[in-house]
Order: structure tokens, then C-alpha cells, then sequence
């Protein structure tokens, strides 16, 4: 019976030395060894691992990408434009034993992060003015903006960057940073779209001014060609009558200047025609009047 106890109690002991001697790193999580609380050894690869047991703990980290949401943070822009710019940042662990031993963990991290992405927008969104980060420029403005963290981020002093940078960074890849939402503070807000829509409307008003000066040039051109063209046609008519009236007359006078005593007479009735056509027409002169001539009794005479 001692000897079965004894053989339990081994087997009891194998076992717990061998469990606390093994452990396993998922495929989302990198792992790092600590002895007494030193760090002895960091492991990347997914699998079952051993350590020393009972001296030696393990801490796992993440090794997926890990996402910051930032506070909302207040910039002014080149033109003097205040901006309320909500933005993330998106990381990964890389170095275990670097973030350890600057952070220690993620809420310090994001803390940390807090303060160089703030920083960074600053620096950024203070050298462009708000058109461009309204325009297809914002994609180039968050690259910008994703670089300047990202070498904090690796213990880089930029100018004008965080103060609380560590030497040889956090551990840490800056994957992607995005501006969620660019706008102006509501007690702007209301100024500039009163000012954008003044502007517009005296946008408008050039436009209209500019179409109604046109419009009268249009029509003062075509009054213009309108006139020259009534011109030019008259005038061809007027060649045209002139010309039409001389062969008429020439005519004329080729015709009757064969008999002159015909001429005379037919020019004599058409007188008389036009003298004598209305009804109440009344015509006091003498007998022997010259206009008379051909209405004196004789053959082929109307005078009674």
C-alpha cells in the first residue's frame, strides 16, 4: 500500500511538473518567457512549447491587427479653420519583448498612441488648408499622417512630434490610420454656410450678369446683320425696279416713238382714265380746252 502511495504520488507529481512545463501558443497569439520576472525569450510559432517549471511564466500577446479608436481632437488648419477630427489607428505587435518592456500592455498602449496621434494630426492638418481634406487629397493627407505616427511609433523624434517617445519605439507596426469624420465645430458651422452661401449667390449673380451681356450682344449682332441684310436686299430691289423701269420706258419709248400721234393719244385716254374713273369726279374747263382734244364731235368722237 506505501508503495502504490508513493508511485501515485510520483505520478501526481510527474504530471503537474510536466503541465506546468507545457503550454500552447494559439495562431493569434506570440508568446513571451519570463524568468522571476525577466524576460528570457519570445516565441512567434503557433504549437505546444515547454518552459522551466515553476521559475518560468508565460505572458501571450496578440498577434493580430489591433485597433485604436482616438478621442476627438480639435486641429486648426492652414487657413485658420478649426476642425473636429475623429480618427483610428490600426496595430500590430511585432516585438513582444519591446512592448513589454516600454508599455507593458494595450491600455497603455492606446494611451501612448493617444498622444502621438494627436501630434500627428497637428503637425499634418495644420499644413493643408480644410479644402483639402475635404478633396480626393485626403487619401495622401492620412499616408502622411499614418508615416508620422508610425515613426514615433518606432522611436523616431520628428520635429514638432510627441514628447513622450521612446528610444527604439513600443515594439509596434502602425498598420493604417483613417479620418472617420472631418468637421467644423458647430458654432462655425453656421458662419460658414452662411459665407458659402453668399458666395454662391454672388456667383450666381456674375453668372446671370454675364449671360444678359451676352444675351444683348447676341442680339444687338443679330439686330446688326438683320439691318445690313434688309439693306443689302432693298438695295437690289431698288437696282432691280430701276433697271426694270428703264427697259420699261425704253420700251416705251422705242414703241410709240414710231407713231408720236398714237403715243400722244394712248397717253391722252390713260389722262383721262385716271382723271375721269371716279363717279364723283366733276371737271369745269372750256371746249377748246387742249385737254379736250380727242373728246370733240367727229368720227369716233364722245363730245356731243
Amino acid at each position: 500500500m506505501k508503495l502504490l502511495s508513493i508511485g501515485s504520488i510520483a505520478i501526481l507529481a510527474i504530471f503537474i511538473v510536466l503541465s506546468s512545463s507545457m503550454f500552447v501558443v494559439s495562431q493569434t497569439e506570440q508568446a513571451l518567457i519570463l524568468q522571476f520576472g525577466k524576460p528570457e525569450r519570445v516565441i512567434k510559432e503557433p504549437g505546444l512549447k515547454f518552459k522551466l517549471p515553476f521559475i518560468q511564466n508565460v505572458e501571450y500577446f496578440d498577434n493580430r491587427l489591433l485597433d485604436y479608436d482616438a478621442q476627438s481632437n480639435e486641429v486648426i488648419a492652414a487657413d485658420q479653420k478649426r476642425l473636429i477630427v475623429d480618427s483610428f489607428v490600426r496595430y500590430r505587435i511585432t516585438d513582444p519583448l519591446r512592448f513589454k518592456q516600454t508599455v507593458g500592455n494595450e491600455m497603455t498602449m492606446r494611451s501612448r498612441l493617444n498622444s502621438i496621434l494627436e501630434s500627428s494630426l497637428r503637425q499634418v492638418l495644420g499644413g493643408v488648408p480644410l479644402s483639402a481634406v475635404l478633396s480626393e487629397k485626403r487619401a495622401e493627407i492620412m499616408e502622411n499622417i499614418k508615416n508620422l505616427v508610425n515613426l514615433q511609433a518606432m522611436g523616431q523624434k520628428i520635429e514638432g512630434g510627441a514628447d513622450n517617445i521612446t528610444k527604439g519605439g513600443f515594439g509596434i507596426e502602425v498598420i493604417d490610420v483613417r479620418i472617420k469624420r472631418a468637421d467644423l465645430p458647430p458654432a462655425n458651422s453656421e458662419g460658414i454656410y452662411k459665407r458659402m452661401q453668399t458666395e454662391r449667390e454672388r456667383e450666381a449673380k456674375e453668372f446671370r450678369a454675364k449671360g444678359s451681356e451676352d444675351a444683348q450682344k447676341i442680339r444687338s449682332q443679330a439686330d446688326k446683320e438683320r439691318t445690313i441684310i434688309l439693306a443689302e436686299a432693298n438695295k437690289k430691289a431698288e437696282i432691280t425696279r430701276g433697271e426694270g423701269d428703264g427697259q420699261a420706258t425704253k420700251i416705251f419709248a422705242d414703241s410709240f416713238g414710231k407713231d408720236q400721234d398714237f403715243f400722244q393719244f394712248y397717253r391722252s385716254m390713260q389722262a383721262y382714265r385716271n382723271t375721269l374713273d371716279k363717279k364723283d369726279t366733276t371737271i369745269m374747263m372750256s371746249p377748246d380746252n387742249e385737254f379736250l382734244k380727242f373728246m370733240e364731235k367727229g368720227e369716233g368722237s364722245t363730245r356731243p
